[in-house]
């Protein structure tokens, strides 16, 4: 038996898990009791997903609570049920021709402080069951809204009906919900076809490590590939 490895996994999430998936997986390949992650990433998202290992799940609280950073694409026209790309069409209606002055003003919206509620496909829970889970059963519970602030929001390139843009947040941010939201704003309706998260707190995505790469890592590998906690910045 290999003792529990100590320290900070950065991973390039694919497409296709979900951040829980990836935990488990980490903790079956290498026999580890202790992982946790940072930050939750829907299936359809890729990038940054920071993994503690070990006994640095105390380190938890601290870094779930640092900002993030993302880059996305919303695509107009098209509402869905889930806000992004996985879900069910809800409607579809034309896009107009917007110059790029009013899809920045649209999305000037939605920099600052922001009331959300969290979508009915996420993985909140309402009384210990996630709310994706009621959502698939056409169930919709009361949400609390909460306060969140977006302290970014650029345009990287217009496409329509696709926009490219990039968002850097507090944790929690339902970065789907704000495309839903400027779609609503422009009248056409629109949903998050593409996310990418760039950043949390000091973690980069530069240094993140594909999964299929650290499959393929001996214990003494991974070890060698963590960060540890003494190193983080204060």
């Amino acid at each position: 038996m290999h003792p529990d490895p100590l320290g900070i996994l950065l991973v390039d999430k694919p497409q296709g898990p979900t951040s829980h998936d990836v935990v488990n997986h980490i903790r079956r390949h290498f026999q580890i009791k202790s992982v946790g992650h940072c930050g939750t990433l829907d299936p359809m998202a890729t990038g940054l997903l920071v993994l503690l290992l070990g006994k640095a799940t105390k380190l938890s609280e601290r870094l779930m609570g640092e900002d993030k950073e993302y880059q996305g694409t919303l695509t107009l026209g098209i509402t869905t049920d889930s806000q992004d790309a996985e879900g069910v069409t809800l409607e579809e209606k034309p896009v107009p021709s917007f110059t790029e002055a009013e899809i920045r003003a649209a999305l000037d919206h939605f920099k600052g402080d922001l009331l959300q509620t969290p979508p009915m496909f996420s993985a909140k829970k309402v009384a210990g069951v996630p709310l994706y889970k009621l959502a698939r059963k056409g169930k919709e519970v009361e949400r609390k809204p909460r306060l969140v602030h977006v302290y970014q929001l650029d345009i990287a390139r217009i496409a329509l009906p696709e926009i490219d843009f990039q968002l850097l947040s507090t944790k929690g941010t339902y970065v789907r919900t704000i495309c839903h939201e400027i779609g609503q704003k422009l009248g056409c309706g629109g949903h998050l076809s593409r996310l990418r998260r760039t950043a949390s707190g000091q973690f980069r995505l530069e240094k993140a490590h594909e999964l299929s790469i650290i499959e393929n890592w001996s214990h003494s590998e991974l070890q060698r590939n963590l960060i540890h906690p003494l190193d983080l910045k204060p």
